[in-house]
């Protein structure tokens, strides 16, 4: 396995790249913080109106007045960081070698409201599984790329940057890396692209893996798009997906906001806690997918991995210091495809379900959608943001489900 390390010429030229925030944008971002007009209080006592006034205010608090950018931004400088041009558009990526020449390069996508930061904290234990539980023999070079207009990637002009356009440009970046053999992921958005990855098959990609699986069959997703009843025969198992895409399906205004009129956002470009309780609130039904999300803000540390109120703000903070709110909202005005139905890959794929999922994938779908499967798990615990949430355990699938293909 080789690597091209040294730049190359031209538009095709990897430059290095290190996050330096102006300190101004820092203070104009607090100040912009207490100079909040906030509404009045929620006349319910649940978050059925929306993220609680006290929650946004507590949060602005801590925002303003004790939260560390600075630290984030050392985390992220600690990692290999690059740029390169593909397709007219300037890409932003972490790139880590691992230090086991023979580790199986993986490119990791992430979603929204993500970024790069929801996949810092598996960059080691993928890199360097020795240190975490696992062999030398589980080890991957990692690529974790910023999607178009999301982080420090640049910001597209036109329009066409959906998920099947990121697909082609991710195996351009790793063919430009020098990787002739390598695997991806991908969770929300980026579970999107994988399945596109796999629909495409660049010579190259060995198999992917997904934490969002698109497996439900035509029929299924006609009737839960519909609120229909399910079609007759259903498992329990399946029944009870059936339900949980019910749900889904039924709480999804912000997409189709989205996705119908992303540009009218101006709002989160100009207010920073507009722009947080916009990325927080996904008006879940009964708390998912971002239940781990809001239960982070009462969590000041954790010693397990678990997501702290401080990496939440990270995320946050990063999307408004790169002003990319409504740039990143443009993806789902970008896709006219379906979100769950099954899409017909054919190439090698592995599956874990996580239960905060939004919904729980039955291994009979599954191994309709993808006939090639060669990994499902269900796991125990962990949810729609799970390299976030439950990184030792996300590192530890991503080593099984690739495992036999070293």
């Amino acid at each position: 396995m080789s690597v091209t390390t040294e730049k190359l010429p031209g538009a095709t030229a990897i430059r290095p790249f290190h996050a330096d925030v102006p300190e101004e944008a820092l203070t104009d971002l607090r100040r912009r913080i207490a100079a909040t007009r906030w509404p009045e209080a929620e006349t319910v006592p649940d978050h059925s109106q929306g993220v609680p006034l006290a929650v946004m205010q507590e949060l602005a608090r801590h925002w303003a007045t004790d939260y560390d950018w600075r630290a984030c931004e050392a985390r992220l400088n600690a990692l290999p960081q690059f740029t390169t041009e593909i397709d007219g558009l300037e890409i932003h990526f972490v790139h880590v070698r691992s230090r086991h020449e023979d580790a199986l390069p993986i490119v990791v996508n992430h979603g929204w409201p993500g970024s790069v930061i929801e996949q810092l904290k598996i960059v080691d234990r993928l890199t360097d599984p020795t240190a975490h539980g696992g062999s030398a023999a589980d080890a991957f070079h990692v690529v974790v790329p910023s999607m178009p207009g999301y982080g420090f990637s640049g910001k597209p002009t036109g329009t066409g940057w959906g998920p099947e356009r990121m697909a082609r440009a991710w195996a351009d970046l790793m063919g430009r890396l020098g990787y002739t053999r390598y695997v991806a992921q991908g969770g929300d958005w980026g579970a999107f692209v994988v399945d596109q990855m796999g629909l495409q098959a660049p010579e190259g990609l060995l198999a992917v893996h997904t934490n969002m699986p698109a497996t439900v069959p035509a029929d299924v997703n006609d009737a839960a798009l519909a609120g229909s009843p399910p079609p007759a025969g259903l498992s329990a198992e399946e029944q009870r997906a059936y339900e949980q895409l019910i749900r889904t399906f039924g709480q999804v205004e912000y997409a189709r906001y989205m996705a119908a009129r992303p540009q009218t956002l101006y709002g989160i470009a100009d207010s920073p806690v507009g722009l947080a309780a916009w990325l927080l609130d996904h008006n879940d039904a009964d708390g998912q997918p971002a239940v781990a999300v809001v239960a982070a803000l009462d969590r000041h540390t954790s010693t397990t991995g678990e997501l702290t109120r401080d990496e939440v703000l990270d995320n946050i903070t990063l999307y408004w210091l790169t002003n990319t709110g409504v740039s990143a909202s443009r993806l789902y005005w970008e896709y006219r495809g379906g979100f769950f139905d099954a899409k017909g890959v054919t190439i090698p794929v592995a599956v874990t379900v996580f239960p905060g999922e939004q919904y729980e994938a039955p291994r009979s779908w599954t191994e309709r959608a993808y006939p090639n499967l060669i990994h499902y798990n269900r796991v125990d615990r962990g949810g729609h943001f799970a390299a976030w949430e439950q990184p030792q355990l996300f590192a530890q699938e991503l080593r099984a489900a690739f495992r036999s293909l070293r």
